[in-house]
């Protein structure tokens, strides 16, 4: 006899994302996320965004309501072609990450190097929690 297993929402959108993921390029979308990292440190937690061919200034990296959203738009070269493969994305793009701790936002700081976004956030000071 089969198991029923009741899944919630957002178990169901995992799901969906597993199957829609390998055929993402087909699935036409006007903003796309690119890859994102989130790590902590013994005082900041930091943001590490995959995205070549930018440059700093077509970043826009804002924190509202304790959630870090970064977007901005990846130019396309102009110019006719057929492609074979297309795995390079292109066009507007954002992700948001929600902080589960209080920051300081004046010191917080963002810096896009070698393709990669990385955005410091150092925590309030009585926040602090010793990773090992």
């Amino acid at each position: 006899m089969p198991t029923i297993v009741r899944k919630t929402g957002v178990a169901l959108m995992e799901v969906r994302r597993e199957i829609l993921h390998p055929v993402s390029w087909q699935v036409r979308s006007t903003t796309w996320s690119p890859p994102t990292d989130v790590y902590e440190t013994d005082i900041s937690y930091i943001v590490r965004v995959e995205i070549a061919g930018m440059r700093e200034e077509d970043f826009e990296v804002a924190i509202e309501n304790h959630t870090l959203h970064i977007s901005g738009a990846r130019r396309d070269e102009s110019g006719r072609r057929a492609y074979h493969q297309m795995e390079i994305r292109f066009g507007k793009f954002a992700t948001s990450v929600s902080l589960p701790d209080p920051i300081n936002v004046e010191q917080s700081r963002a810096e896009y190097k070698d393709g990669f976004l990385t955005v410091t956030l150092p925590r309030e000071k009585n926040n602090h929690i010793k990773v090992e």
